[in-house]
């Protein structure tokens, strides 16, 4: 296998690895500045206040994304993986 192969197949991973963890930080950064605002707002302090929430949010979208999760890394191994490891 020569550099340009495996390059290409890192970034090709990588990539992938981006489009799969995107929902799930957007949904983070969203909820967090929400909470962060609400807590701006009202003078409320309490740590647990940005914690639950949070993680509740990324809970559901990790549950509602799983699908799209498993068939990215599904056909990821099926098209760059296994013809790599088989010699084409």
């Amino acid at each position: 296998m020569g550099a340009d192969i495996l390059f290409d197949t890192l970034r090709h991973g990588l990539w992938v690895s981006v489009k799969i963890s995107a929902p799930m930080l957007v949904v983070a950064l969203l909820a967090g500045v929400t909470i962060g605002l609400f807590q701006a707002l009202t003078s409320v302090q309490e740590m647990t206040l940005t914690f639950v929430p949070k993680v509740a949010a990324m809970l559901a979208v990790f549950w509602a994304t799983m699908g799209f999760m498993t068939e990215a890394l599904t056909r990821f191994f099926h098209e760059n993986i296994l013809p790599l490891i088989s010699g084409y």
